[in-house]
């Protein structure tokens, strides 16, 4: 969900955070970046890119599948997917699934047909040469080995059309590296995904180029079998705003990041607000408004913006249109307003890129962005842990985590699979709710703002996987190991997001627990949300 930092669109300022906020009608012009590669998909929409996950001399099957991911071209060698030790279980899902169920089947429940196929999947597990699986005869019956009840098992699941659990039992022989059972069922899979389906379906088929990719790569590069280039960064800017607009999930994470700092800075006349990943800058709008409207008059407030070249894709050019398109807010609203470029990743920030000034009372926003920073795990440098000592350096008034509350940062393979399927049909499953399955426009958003994530968590490891998310109590360690202490949200924040949520189905939830805000969908959380100090 995160992909890099595309996830501040330039949207119609909304009166959404405070009463005393007003709508601003603007028109903003973004120049064109380079244009990107389509390449069309069988049984799909018009146009869509396609990942062709296995290379022309692989023993693996060749097959189009409409996702659409890019990574840079020069990433290292893949290692062998590891091997796990977790049981596969085929008649129940993990915790908090969402599945919804599959209309039809992929096969009939003729018994013949069946039985077939299970002919099939014992010369897939056993080789050509078995005649059948190994039973054993006990008092009268053939007892059925494991091995078989577990091929009885994955098939039955397949002629339910039970998608979950043929996708689970995909990634069980990924990671044992089953190299027969792996592509028979990735055969199978192919005829029960698709991008204009249900939820499950669409996220199927990308998580199906995920295992594929794995699969695949090994002793290679992910990224050179990644083929697709983005889109033009007109196109996938508004793929973003529409994801934005029809999903609470950014607006939540930046109205709840601007009302602890609001809180802080409520004496201060000087505000310097350091932005980790800016992105279109459109996070901080509601706040220069906010300011404006404070008794006594606004403070004199400086951003420093740091940003990367992914994110200047996406926006359409440098930081310079983020400065001049917050100056001519503030200019409207006669706030005193200077911005900072700090065109520098987030990997070498150095204090003396952050330009802090004595005087000045500072705010550190970490904005989906720290889940893309390596830690321990991946390289001795730990970037994660860095960044939030350099921080503390700074000694913030406040300092705003929003992040995804998900476990994918050290989990191995399998278990990663399962979160992150539990985690995405979640995700996919509130879009459907705003978006019809064969808008064209929702099968975009999902290919180019979700797809490339999925992707990237199932078949990169190392440091080609940079999509490592973690759960709010592995957060809370890192700050307080840095030296944080919590800033609770106050509940003038919670009551703005309630009333927010008013637009948007009623299943989403939204929680507090322990001074942080978390935003879900039914009984997942997907958002976290809290302030450090």
């Amino acid at each position: 969900m995160s992909s890099r930092s595309y996830y501040q669109p330039i949207q119609e300022v909304e009166p959404y955070y405070l009463p005393q906020f007003q709508t601003i009608d603007h028109h903003l012009r973004y120049g064109d970046g380079s244009k990107g590669t389509l390449f069309s998909v069988q049984n799909s929409y018009e146009q869509y890119c396609t990942l062709e996950s296995s290379s022309g001399n692989s023993s693996y099957p060749i097959y189009n599948s409409p996702s659409n991911v890019t990574f840079s071209s020069n990433g290292s060698p893949m290692s062998q997917p590891e091997s796990q030790s977790c049981p596969l279980d085929l008649h129940h899902s993990p915790d908090n699934t969402y599945g919804s169920p599959m209309s039809g089947s992929c096969i009939t429940n003729d018994a013949s047909d069946f039985m077939q196929k299970l002919r099939e999947l014992e010369t897939v597990m056993l080789g050509p040469d078995s005649d059948s699986i190994d039973s054993t005869f006990q008092n009268g019956t053939y007892m059925d080995s494991p091995e078989m009840d577990s091929g009885r098992q994955i098939l039955g699941a397949i002629s339910r059309g039970d998608l979950k659990q043929v996708l689970i039992a995909c990634a069980k022989a990924v990671s044992d590296n089953d190299l027969l059972m792996a592509p028979w069922l990735m055969h199978e899979l192919r005829k029960m995904v698709s991008v204009s389906g249900e939820p499950i379906q669409r996220l199927g088929a990308y998580m199906l180029e995920g295992l594929v990719a794995r699969l695949n790569s090994t002793g290679s590069s992910i990224y050179k079998a990644l083929r697709c280039k983005e889109p033009a960064s007109a196109d996938l800017f508004s793929y973003m705003l529409i994801l934005y607009e029809v999903c609470p999930y950014f607006k939540f994470g930046y109205m709840s990041a601007n009302g602890a700092i609001a809180e802080a800075m409520k004496d201060e006349d000087r505000v310097h607000i350091i932005d980790f990943q800016i992105a279109q800058g459109s996070q901080w709008f509601t706040l220069i408004q906010a300011f404006a409207a404070r008794p006594g008059g606004p403070p004199h407030i400086r951003i420093t913006g740091i940003d990367d070249n992914t994110s200047a894709y996406a926006r359409g050019g440098g930081l310079n249109i983020v400065g001049n398109r917050l100056s001519r807010l503030a200019k409207e609203f006669k706030v005193p307003f200077e911005f900072h470029a700090a065109d520098v990743s987030g990997y070498d920030v150095k204090l003396e890129h952050l330009g802090v000034r004595p005087g000045e009372a500072v705010a550190v926003n970490f904005a989906f962005m720290l889940h893309h920073m390596p830690d321990e795990s991946v390289t001795t440098e730990n970037y994660r842990d860095r960044l939030l000592m350099l921080v503390k350096k700074l000694s913030p008034k406040v300092v705003t985590l929003v992040e995804q509350e998900s476990n994918t940062n050290t989990a191995a393979f399998y278990p990663r699979f399962l979160e992150a399927l539990d985690y995405y049909t979640a995700m996919f499953e509130s879009i459907d709710v705003t978006l019809s399955r064969d808008q064209k426009e929702r099968i975009n958003v999902e290919q180019h703002c979700l797809a490339r994530d999925v992707v990237n968590i199932i078949a990169c490891e190392g440091p080609e996987r940079v999509e490592r998310h973690e759960l709010l109590g592995k957060w809370r360690l890192r700050f307080t190991m840095a030296g944080f202490r919590p800033y609770p949200l106050s509940s003038v924040v919670n009551s703005t997001i309630k009333t927010l949520l008013e637009n948007y189905c009623d299943r989403y939830r939204l929680q507090e627990k322990d001074g942080t805000l978390f935003l879900g969908w039914m009984n997942r959380d997907l958002i976290a949300s809290s302030a450090w100090k």
